[in-house]
């Protein structure tokens, strides 16, 4: 008989002889080498490609010119979305120095930004109820008084001769009681009903499209700008930044420039109109002063405005308005445009005619709006960084 100690000796030892055999087998196996599965067998590699052959080359020729034109038809796809981005930015640019001025006076930037925008609001507001109504009054007028006013024109002998050779004055007044005769002026003068229907749709829709993105830059706009300066070396990006805010503070001065060139417009065309005593020249003022924001283009349309609305008076009243605007567009031109921007912008006068010339060339309204800041932020960049380089060379 074993006592209980010489028991509790043997059990322990067959427990631990169990665990030895049972880590010795699990070591066999680990040991033992998997059979590999059988690779499977694609072939031998061929020769690689002779990239210098015709074939391949021709290859990524077209690959590129296919991705080239998809890119570029898709760019010009969405071309309208692009101008509608870049007007708002420039808006966005321009009213930035307003917020400042109020941000100075301890108004935080998100409040800044709303007095602005409510501002600006408000102004649209104020000129749709000031100028709407005295244009449709005023064009169904002229509508009205069109066929006495072409009649009216043959008392001139120089006029009459040459409805006599030509026909002129006869057939404005056929075309005139032919489209006028069912009321549908406008309607077809637009392609119809469909297209009046297009055309307000898609200038509502574009201008509140640029308001949205005007306000949603202008209140982001600090943060637009960190973060492009992130994008730059760390050891240039404070003299960056100062260019930054120089170019930025070029464009919000040309934009005040440009306001009070339109402002000193409008002012002489409310004397103008006034004195000539066409009808509601405050109304002709606002439409100028919003005209006049437009180079080039905005004086075209302006003169043949006011010069239409003086036509519902007297032929002497529209050739003296004529006159009258067309002497402040010299002046403007070559007096005070330059002198302004000169003054503000420190560019010459030439270069301000050159550039707007070349950017309205190239894209239109956007690029004649765009030269200017662009003409001034050049020569900044000129004065500051090519210049002094080519000095010290």
């Amino acid at each position: 008989m074993l006592t209980a100690g010489e028991q509790s000796h043997l059990t322990l030892g067959f427990i631990f002889s169990i665990y030895n055999i049972d880590v010795t087998i699990a070591d066999r196996v680990r040991k033992t080498p998997k059979t590999p599965a059988p690779a499977e067998d694609f072939g031998i590699p061929g020769a690689p490609i002779n990239h210098s052959h015709p074939f391949y080359f021709g290859f990524l020729a077209t690959s590129g010119g296919v991705v080239a034109l998809t890119v570029l038809r898709s760019l010009a796809a969405a071309s309208q979305i692009f101008i509608l981005i870049i007007i708002a930015l420039f808006l966005a640019i321009g009213l930035n120095p307003a917020v400042e001025v109020i941000r100075a006076r301890g108004i935080s930037r998100t409040r800044a930004v709303t007095i602005i925008f409510i501002g600006v609001v408000l102004f649209v507001g104020f000129f749709v109820w000031l100028v709407i109504p005295p244009v449709v009054s005023q064009g169904s007028q002229l509508i009205r008084h069109a066929p006495t006013l072409l009649e009216d024109l043959k008392q001139n002998s120089t006029i009459a001769t040459l409805n006599d050779n030509y026909g002129i004055i006869d057939t404005l007044t056929k075309k005139l009681a032919s489209v006028t005769s069912d009321g549908t002026l406008l309607i077809s003068a637009f392609g119809g009903v469909v297209g009046v229907g297009k055309t307000v749709l898609s200038g509502t829709f574009s201008a509140l499209t640029v308001l949205i993105l005007t306000l949603y830059f202008l209140s982001s706009l600090p943060q637009i700008i960190s973060m492009g300066l992130r994008l730059t070396p760390a050891s240039r990006r404070d003299r960056i930044a100062r260019l930054t805010d120089g170019i930025l503070s070029r464009i919000g001065t040309y934009i005040g420039s440009q306001i009070t060139v339109a402002f000193i417009t409008a002012f002489y065309i409310l004397i103008l109109t006034a004195a000539l005593g066409l009808p509601s020249p405050f109304a002709l003022a606002m439409v100028v002063f919003i005209l006049d924001l437009l180079p080039l283009i905005g004086h075209s349309i302006g003169i043949v405005l006011i010069t239409v609305v003086a036509l519902t008076q007297s032929p002497l009243t529209a050739l003296l308005t004529f006159l009258g605007y067309a002497l402040y567009i010299q002046i403007e031109n070559y007096i005070i445009t330059p002198r302004i921007m000169r003054r503000s912008l420190s560019v010459p006068g030439l270069v301000t005619i050159i550039s707007a010339l070349i950017g309205a060339t190239l894209l239109g309204l956007v690029g004649a709006l765009l030269a200017v800041p662009l003409a001034a932020s050049a020569l900044l960049i000129l004065d500051e960084v090519v210049l002094p380089r080519a000095e010290n060379s």
